[in-house]
C-alpha cells in the first residue's frame, strides 16, 4: 500500500551563515552600473562585511513597470558589476513574493536569525525613503549605512528619514562597529563620489 508522498515547503535562502555580517543592498538596478558597485564595495570594505547581497527587485512599487527592464536582464547586469567573492546577486524577493522591502527584511531575519544584517543604500534613496512602506520599521530593525551619491548630498541630509532618526545617527568614525550596533543606528558616509546614474544611462539609450 503506497504511502502519501511527503511535500516540503520551498524555502528560498541565501549562501550566508550564522555569525556573518551581511549587507542588504536593494534596488531595481535598471540598469546596474559602476555607481551601484561603488556603494556596495564601499559598504563591504568600510563595515567589514562578509557579504553584500544585491536584492534585485522584481518591480519597484514607486516606479513604472513599462520603464523597467525584464528581471533576467537586470540580474545579468548586476552580476557584471557585483564582482568578488563577497558579492551575491539574488532574486530572492521574487521567490519570496515580496512586493516591499520591509517584507523581505522580515523574511530574511526569520530565516537567518543569527546573521547580523545591515541595510545599505545610496543617499539618493535616503532622500525619498519616507515613501517606502514600513520605512520606520526598517530603521528600527536594521542598522543602516547611507553612502553619498552625487546630486543628493544636501537634500538627503535634510530628508524626512534623516530628521526622524537624527538622534540615532552615528559618526562616520563608528562605521566599523555599525553592524554590531542596536537599531535604530545609522551612518551617513561621505565616501568618494561616483557620478554614474541609471536614469542617465536609460536617457542616453533612448537617444537615436
Amino acid at each position: 500500500m503506497a504511502g502519501k508522498a511527503r511535500t516540503t515547503a520551498f524555502r528560498p535562502s541565501l549562501p550566508i551563515a550564522a555569525g556573518m555580517r551581511v549587507g542588504l543592498f536593494g534596488g531595481s538596478f535598471n540598469p546596474a552600473h559602476a555607481g551601484h558597485a561603488h556603494v556596495a564595495e564601499t559598504a563591504l570594505k568600510r563595515l567589514g562585511l562578509d557579504r553584500v547581497v544585491w536584492l534585485v527587485s522584481p518591480q519597484n512599487p514607486l516606479k513604472s513597470a513599462h520603464q523597467t527592464a525584464p528581471l533576467a536582464m537586470r540580474m545579468a547586469g548586476a552580476r557584471a558589476f557585483a564582482r568578488g567573492p563577497g558579492m551575491i546577486v539574488s532574486d530572492i524577493e521574487t521567490t519570496l513574493g515580496s512586493a516591499y522591502t520591509i517584507d523581505t527584511v522580515r523574511a530574511l531575519r526569520r530565516r537567518h536569525p543569527r546573521v547580523r544584517f545591515v541595510w545599505i543604500m545610496g543617499s539618493d534613496n535616503l532622500a525619498g525613503f519616507d515613501r517606502w512602506k514600513g520605512w520606520t520599521e526598517i530603521f528600527r530593525t536594521l542598522p543602516v549605512l547611507v553612502v553619498a551619491r552625487p546630486g543628493t548630498l544636501i537634500h538627503s541630509r535634510s530628508a524626512r528619514a534623516a530628521r526622524r532618526f537624527a538622534r540615532s545617527r552615528l559618526p562616520a568614525g563608528a562605521v566599523r562597529r555599525l553592524a554590531d550596533s542596536a537599531p535604530p543606528a545609522w551612518i551617513y558616509l561621505a565616501a568618494p563620489l561616483d557620478f554614474t546614474s541609471s536614469t542617465a544611462i536609460r536617457a542616453s539609450a533612448r537617444v537615436p
